[in-house]
């Protein structure tokens, strides 16, 4: 009997111990519970975090995010509206909304992501061939910052006003994937558009046509300057002739005017005697014979020239 009731403890507290291990469970914070049961979903879904119960060995607890989720979409090659074959990179960020559908529609995240592909990928090559590249590159039509009117001149041609712009496309593609998402039990909480390029084979040609441009633009700019830059030069140089004439007709009148008084300083000062008259006379010849004659000059002088008067004197 004592055998017996041993017995009866041993299996009651192996039931107890494995009901402890599978029959409890802890739903965090970030996680929502789906309770399955042979494969079939049981009640609603458990989002509220704690420590949960479950029948041991029959029911099954599937755990999901309940925290936004990352989808990186491939590199595909599409063609625009114009023509135009490009290469598209884009990304999303998606949630799990309603975790009983999610579960019997897609089964677990690595479905949803097969899923999203077919949708997002999908809706981005329809978006993008309803479109030119202009709208997919920019996001807006804007203003030119520019310094002066030449340069808008210039530039003016590569501001074509757009429709849409890129932000209206994005927002085109996330609002038709989650129409194609809504009974999926996710909801596609943001699109972007990561990198748009051209394909290999245009790339070049696309960059030497730009290359091509703004060289044809930096030489216009480069005419452009080199004839303010002659005219300044222009100005400059017959601004210096007559600065340079002014300023020599004004030095020729100040020397005029300064012999003048010299000239009017030495009559009234060595015009007072025939003393003075022959002082002056004498320091004039001196003055004319240290400028005119050296060690190395020979001069030819008549007995009779004035000049010959004061040389006679010292001989």
């Amino acid at each position: 009997m004592s055998q017996a009731k041993g017995i009866i403890a041993v299996v009651i507290g192996l039931v107890l111990f494995l009901t402890a291990i599978d029959g409890f469970y802890i739903v965090h914070e970030t996680e929502q519970v789906i309770i399955t049961q042979f494969g079939d979903p049981v009640g609603d879904a458990i989002t509220q975090p704690g420590l949960k119960f479950k029948i041991p060995f029959m029911q099954t607890a599937n755990f999901f995010e309940k925290r936004y989720l990352e989808w990186d979409g491939d590199r595909n090659q599409i063609p625009t509206r114009d023509k135009k074959f490009i290469f598209v990179d884009s990304y999303a960020r998606w949630q799990i909304t309603d975790p009983l559908q999610f579960y019997q529609r897609l089964g677990n995240e690595r479905g949803a992501q097969s899923r999203l592909d077919d949708i997002l990928d999908g809706e981005t090559r329809n978006a993008i061939a309803s479109h030119d590249l202009l709208e997919i590159v920019r996001t807006s039509n804007r203003e030119p910052d520019t310094s002066g009117a030449a340069i808008l001149e210039v530039v003016e041609d590569s501001l074509e006003t757009i429709e849409t712009g890129r932000g209206f496309i994005q927002d085109e593609i996330q609002e038709k994937g989650n129409e194609r998402a809504k009974d999926l039990g996710i909801v596609i909480l943001d699109f972007r558009i990561k990198r748009v390029n051209y394909v290999e084979d245009v790339r070049q040609t696309v960059y030497d046509r730009m290359i091509s441009e703004r060289n044809r633009i930096a030489d216009e700019f480069r005419s452009e300057g080199q004839g303010e830059a002659s005219r300044i030069n222009g100005e400059k140089e017959r601004d210096l002739a007559r600065i340079q004439s002014e300023a020599f007709r004004e030095a020729e009148i100040i020397r005029g005017n300064a012999d003048a008084q010299a000239a009017a300083i030495y009559n009234a000062a060595y015009n007072k005697s025939p003393q003075a008259r022959e002082l002056y006379s004498f320091m004039r010849s001196m003055d004319a014979y240290v400028k005119t004659i050296d060690e190395q000059t020979n001069v030819i002088l008549s007995t009779e020239s004035d000049f010959f008067r004061y040389l006679n004197r010292i001989d």
